[in-house]
């Protein structure tokens, strides 16, 4: 979910007139119904009462305060100049032969930009949340129009052990994309009721791996296992809250990730990584943010106090930012997700990756990406950029020999 343009698919109505069902555009997807739906009705996580999910902790999902206000804000000139790039986003040129070698030390990842990222892992590859629609929306013609380019063309990507979904708003879910990977044999691990716009789509059901919280799926040698969140669901006016939201943790042999989705800070994070962590990466949500939204998305500041949190309250393993770049979705300037990031990454002495969309990192490697490569295409602020710039690769604590703040494995 992202700002303005996807709260269309928040909790507008209860309601739609029956007739318009048949009328929707296949891109809105498809409601759980029968054995899908008494699932859902049995999860610990729906109330019945309510007829919908619920969040670990309280959360609004509809935006807060003055609508007047915030069109002020989201319309203003000057605001709507510092939300895009002033030139042109690098996109890694190499993608195609980076991907062709597998990684050195086993683990590889790639962001693709948004919430978009393959992970290689143990010599398996996933990906998470894959938009390459151009745009993030429901309709061709209309909605959020990415920035850059994908880095590499769908076809071209390789084979897919596994494509993991965090939920079902636009710019995570895309029809294209899924339509796409339907067809290459690829499984599909999604939350609870996500699995009906998938089969809408034609995924088969015996590709799919639909899992409520705290549940976990095997899947070509890797463990996928579906966590809380603090988000919303829904892609169209009628959004009973039937389908559920979530982060994930794959865990290989050898290496383990987690990946956020869209999520608002709670306390949860704590127990995700008590019970699953520490991870070698996590890609972590830190764009899109706003004052008008607080409960659903986080600020790079909360972001890496997710991550710390994930880690056991220890600045280990690596972070990488994601949800931010590559469509214009809240109010902030564009490059302030990557700023605030690199700041608070300063401030916890944590490691980060700052890749430009496309560019394969191994995370225990020393030549991560480190560099705010954003600020050569990005509106200067008032004030110009901090002065202290990373303008070399990141050291890191393997390179230095220290065991108690190396990489995990």
């Amino acid at each position: 979910m992202g700002g303005l343009s996807t709260f269309s698919g928040g909790p507008v109505s209860r309601s739609l007139i029956p007739g318009l069902r048949t009328l929707r555009s296949p891109a809105f997807g498809a409601d759980p119904a029968g054995a899908r739906l008494a699932r859902i009705r049995r999860s610990p996580n729906f109330s019945v009462a309510d007829g919908a999910f619920q969040n670990p902790v309280g959360a609004r999902a509809r935006p807060s305060g003055s609508t007047l206000e915030f069109a002020k804000i989201y319309f203003r000139k000057e605001q709507r100049v510092r939300r895009g790039p002033a030139g042109t986003i690098p996109v890694h040129a190499t993608t195609l032969a980076d991907l062709a070698k597998p990684p050195a030390g086993g683990l590889r990842i790639t962001w693709m930009g948004h919430s978009s990222v393959l992970a290689e892992i143990d010599g398996r590859r996933v990906l998470f949340d894959p938009v390459w629609g151009e745009r993030c929306s429901p309709y061709s013609f209309a909605g959020p129009k990415r920035l850059h380019p994908v880095p590499v063309p769908l076809k071209a990507l390789g084979p897919v052990d596994a494509v993991v979904i965090s939920h079902d708003h636009y710019d995570h879910l895309d029809m294209p994309t899924i339509k796409a990977l339907a067809g290459t044999g690829t499984v599909f691990a999604v939350p609870l009721g996500v699995g009906a716009h998938l089969e809408r789509w034609g995924v088969p059901v015996d590709r799919l791996r639909e899992l409520d919280w705290h549940e976990s799926a095997q899947v070509a040698g890797l463990t996928l296992t579906a966590t809380p969140a603090r988000h919303f669901c829904g892609r169209g006016l009628r959004n009973p809250q039937h389908t559920l939201w979530a982060s994930w943790v794959v865990a290989g042999p050898e290496h383990r990730v987690y990946h956020s989705g869209d999520t608002g800070y709670f306390p949860g994070f704590r127990d995700i990584g008590a019970e699953h962590g520490p991870f070698d990466v996590t890609m972590v949500q830190i764009g899109a943010y706003s004052e008008f939204w607080p409960d659903i998305h986080m600020t790079p500041e909360e972001g890496m106090r997710a991550h710390l949190d994930l880690q056991g309250g220890r600045p280990q393993g690596l972070m990488l930012p994601i949800h931010w770049g590559t469509f214009n979705l809240a109010p902030h300037p564009w490059s302030e997700p990557g700023e605030g990031t690199l700041a608070a990454a300063r401030g916890a002495g944590a490691d980060i990756a700052l890749p430009c969309p496309g560019e394969p990192f191994e995370p225990g490697a020393r030549n991560v990406p480190a560099a705010p490569w954003w600020r050569g295409v990005a509106v200067v602020p008032d004030g110009g950029w901090p002065a202290e710039a990373v303008d070399e690769p990141r050291a890191t604590a393997a390179d230095s020999g220290d065991p108690e703040t190396a990489p995990v494995a």
